[in-house]
């Protein structure tokens, strides 16, 4: 008689599946708020906002993942920031139109479920959501095996929020002669891996320390977690002559502030204009890149873009003072 074969025999444990949902309950229930009329496990997530102070509310979201910096937290092994890294990431997203993020979902699927490595990476969903003040509601944990290698999983995250009508910031009220500042990235956040792994990882060994790095590693400095901006938007957005942000991920500084530019003007970034991390410069000498490449690839230490009337520049300024965050002026609107 021949063998039966179960689902588990093809490479899906479905118990392991519902373990990992009872393990992650509570840390999941600490980024609910009254809003959250349920928590995970069941069908759908209940999330009963709360419009009345809005006179026109229109609802904001966004989807992305992380990309190939996964790689490197497989080759270090260290899973609970990525998490961060995609919520951060959404929210930035959405903030930059004025919004407030409201819920979170993710998607986390992988060849074999790996409970501890899986609890870590939602751990990490879990601290940024609370961060940020968004619900994590729900999300989906996929075992498929065949399509990813032994130890390898992937992410994506939804993240929706919501601003009033009349206060959508999308770049219309940009014009000519408004400056450029920018607010310092925490390193690549998620973007460009796939060049900084062929540069690096061909050249040094995750635990290597170059001199470039003072003392952190290369997998210390390429995990450091992408910053939410999104207190730095809040504050920032209800000050006159702020007209847009521009949230620098793949693409480069240019190609995603020119998405909040009208028609007919373009930008004039002097790329000399701040202090580069050191991370960069190790990828570009290392790699011989051509600053092109970099500059198309990388946030080369900007995380955020202002674009604000000129005669702010006393009022950011101060604001940046502040807070005591380091504020570069970066260029003009042209």
């Amino acid at each position: 008689m021949k063998k039966p074969i179960t689902y588990k025999d093809s490479g899906v444990d479905v118990k392991a599946g519902e373990e990992l949902v009872k393990s992650i309950k509570s840390i999941v229930k600490e980024t609910h708020n009254e809003s959250v009329l349920s928590n995970i496990g069941g069908f759908g997530g209940l999330f009963r906002p709360d419009f009345s102070k809005m006179a026109d509310p229109v609802l904001v979201s966004s989807v992305d993942g992380v990309g190939t910096k996964l790689v490197v937290a497989f080759k270090a092994e260290k899973y609970d920031t990525v998490g961060q890294d995609l919520v951060n990431h959404c929210v930035n997203d959405i903030a930059v139109c004025g919004a407030e993020p409201l819920f979170f979902l993710d998607y986390f699927s992988t060849g074999k479920l790996n409970q501890s490595i899986a609890y870590d990476v939602i751990k990490g969903f879990t601290m940024a959501c609370k961060e940020n003040g968004c619900a994590l509601v729900g999300g989906e944990t996929a075992e498929m095996p065949d399509i990813y290698k032994e130890g390898e999983f992937d992410l994506a995250g939804t993240i929706v929020g919501v601003v009033d009508r009349e206060k959508i910031i999308d770049g219309s009220k940009v014009q000519k002669g408004d400056m450029l500042f920018g607010l310092p990235s925490t390193g690549l956040h998620t973007n460009g891996y796939s060049l900084a792994r062929k540069v690096l990882f061909e050249s040094y060994d995750i635990n290597d320390r170059p001199d470039e790095l003072v003392g952190k590693t290369i997998g210390e400095v390429l995990l450091r977690v992408h910053k939410s901006y999104l207190n730095e938007i809040r504050e920032l957005k209800e000050m006159d002559g702020v007209h847009a942000f521009s949230h620098i991920t793949g693409g480069g500084i240019e190609g995603n502030t020119n998405r909040v530019l009208p028609d007919g003007l373009k930008l004039d970034i002097d790329y000399a204009s701040w202090d580069r991390p050191a991370i960069f410069d190790l990828i570009q000498k290392t790699g011989n890149v051509p600053e092109e490449d970099m500059r198309l690839s990388f946030n080369l230490g900007i995380g955020l873009v202002i674009v604000a009337s000129s005669d702010k520049i006393t009022d950011i300024a101060e604001w940046s003072s502040k807070v005591g965050t380091p504020l570069y002026i970066i260029g003009e609107v042209v």
